[in-house]
Formats: C-alpha cells, sequence, structure tokens
C-alpha cells in the first residue's frame, strides 16, 4: 500500500482541501506525509524594487515564508497524530513537484487543481496535468473549481 504520500501545496484554499485526505486515507494507513511547497524563481522584474534599486533577499524571504507556512500546517496534521514531513524546493512547479516525488521515494502524489477551463488554462497553464502526464507514481487528483468573486451591482 502506500507509504509515503506527497502532497503539493501552493499556499491556496483550494490546495489545501487536499489536507483532509490525508487525515482520513493517509493517517489510518500510517503513511507518512510529505507537504512540499514549491517557490518560483525570482523574475529580474520582481528583483528590482519600485526605485530600480535591487532586492537581492526576495528569493530568501519567499522561502522564509514557504517555510513558516509549511510548518505550520505541519503542526496541525501532527496533533491529529499523522506523521509529517516538510519538503521545500524552489523551480518550476510542476518539474519539481515530479522530481521531489522520486527523490522522497513517494508512492503516491496527492493534490487539487484549480478547476481552470478555456482560456484561463491556456493562460496559466496546467500544473496539476503536467504533474500527471510526467510523474512515475500514482497521482489523486481532486477537481476544486476556483471560488467566483462576487458581483457588485
Amino acid at each position: 500500500m502506500y507509504e509515503r504520500v506527497l502532497i503539493p501545496l501552493d499556499g491556496s484554499e483550494v490546495a489545501e482541501s487536499i489536507l483532509p485526505f490525508a487525515e482520513k486515507v493517509a493517517g489510518p494507513l500510517d503513511a507518512e506525509v510529505v507537504l512540499l511547497r514549491v517557490v518560483e524563481p525570482v523574475s529580474p522584474v520582481e528583483a528590482m524594487g519600485a526605485a530600480g534599486v535591487a532586492i537581492p533577499d526576495t528569493l530568501f524571504l519567499r522561502e522564509l515564508a514557504a517555510k513558516d507556512y509549511l510548518t505550520a500546517l505541519a503542526k496541525g496534521l501532527e496533533t491529529k497524530g499523522l506523521r509529517v514531513r516538510t519538503a521545500l524546493r524552489v523551480g518550476t512547479p510542476a518539474a519539481e513537484i515530479v522530481a521531489a516525488a522520486a527523490d522522497e521515494k513517494a508512492d503516491l502524489i496527492a493534490m487539487t487543481t484549480h478547476g481552470r477551463s478555456g482560456f484561463r488554462r491556456v493562460l496559466f497553464g496546467s500544473v496539476a496535468e503536467s504533474v500527471l502526464r510526467s510523474a512515475e507514481v500514482p497521482v489523486l487528483m481532486m477537481r476544486m473549481a476556483v471560488k467566483a468573486a462576487p458581483v457588485e451591482g
């Protein structure tokens, strides 16, 4: 059965909606849960401040925030009796998720998809679809619709 489940998270509520799976499935199986956050590299535009001054710590600050985020989620799952580790990687999300699954020796990748379609999917791409196509282990994917912003009128 599954001994190690990799759960990629992007910081969104949609991504976190996979966590009850960890509680209900990985917990009773005593599978270890590896929470993964991929931080994308800093673009040249982001590396420059509003005044055109280089901000060298942008990536470091992102990594620090990602570590804090993962630690908080891991503690919450640990209080429910799950075995949890965290992993942080820098790079392109889909490629890093697949690489992390191999490096962590995961038996399963469990993740959500934002449920984008049409133009939004073309514009933003689909990390989940790329993972599904290139992963060498099973991928459990839950489709979660992005909440629409209320229309004011």
